[in-house]
């Protein structure tokens, strides 16, 4: 339903009549940039309990209310789908978060390799990216983000009963399929040979191609959850 009105996130629980209180940052861009007033409807949702058309009751410089009308769409479970990533420079790191958000994984797992540009993540800053990104794409849930690991011990506690789509670059893979329950991408330098070799170990990982070139790891993401999804 397109009501014409801002989506926010809220933490708060919704239902008829219950009210959720803004953050600061929202309540400056509700008065000060969108220029919004009390009465004003807005889309609200919390990951939890779908999707609800609300109006604002209170609205400061810094603080605003929103009471829940009528609920727009119930929370539904969405289709499993994983990211395994390695982290990489920031902006790359910040536009895998937005466009995994966006095209439906549910759970982001940063890896940690040999070539990784980083070993530290800032899981509050891939939260606010992946809210953002959920607010603008009408995602009513967001992705749990999880603390990085290594990718070995990542693979010893994947449930062996669900494949995950592997990205091997200069292979002879088969194209990615829609069976997997997740999909992992390495870093800039690539996986080294011990990795690869770590994951064939694991019967559930399923190494695939996305095609002959040599894509940015930015870019298999994307190019990878694309596919996934179509399946």
């Amino acid at each position: 339903m397109n009501t014409g009105s801002i989506r926010l996130f809220v933490e708060s629980d919704l239902a008829e009549g219950a009210e959720a209180p803004a953050t600061s940052l929202q309540a400056h861009y509700l008065g000060a940039v969108m220029r919004r007033s009390v009465g004003d409807p807005i889309i609200l949702f919390n990951g939890r309990d779908g999707e609800w058309l609300a109006h604002i009751v209170l609205l400061r410089r810094d603080r605003a209310t929103f009471r829940a009308l009528t609920q727009l769409r119930p929370q539904l479970a969405e289709r499993e789908l994983a990211l395994v990533f390695a982290p990489l420079k920031r902006d790359a790191t910040d536009l895998v978060v937005q466009k995994a958000t966006e095209l439906g994984a549910t759970a982001i797992h940063p890896v940690l390799t040999a070539h990784s540009n980083t070993q530290r993540v800032n899981l509050e800053r891939f939260r606010s990216i992946a809210i953002e990104a959920a607010e603008q794409c009408e995602r009513v849930d967001l992705p749990t983000l999880h603390t990085p690991v290594p990718l070995a011990q990542f693979l010893d506690g994947w449930p062996a009963a669900k494949p995950i789509a592997a990205c091997f670059e200069r292979s002879r893979s088969a194209p990615i399929h829609g069976t997997a329950a997740g999909l992992i991408v390495g870093p800039e330098g690539g996986f080294t040979v011990t990795e690869l070799d770590v994951m064939r170990r694991h019967s559930f990982v399923i190494p695939v191609s996305l095609g002959p070139r040599v894509l940015r790891a930015e870019t298999a993401v994307i190019a990878g959850l694309a596919l996934l999804q179509a399946y």
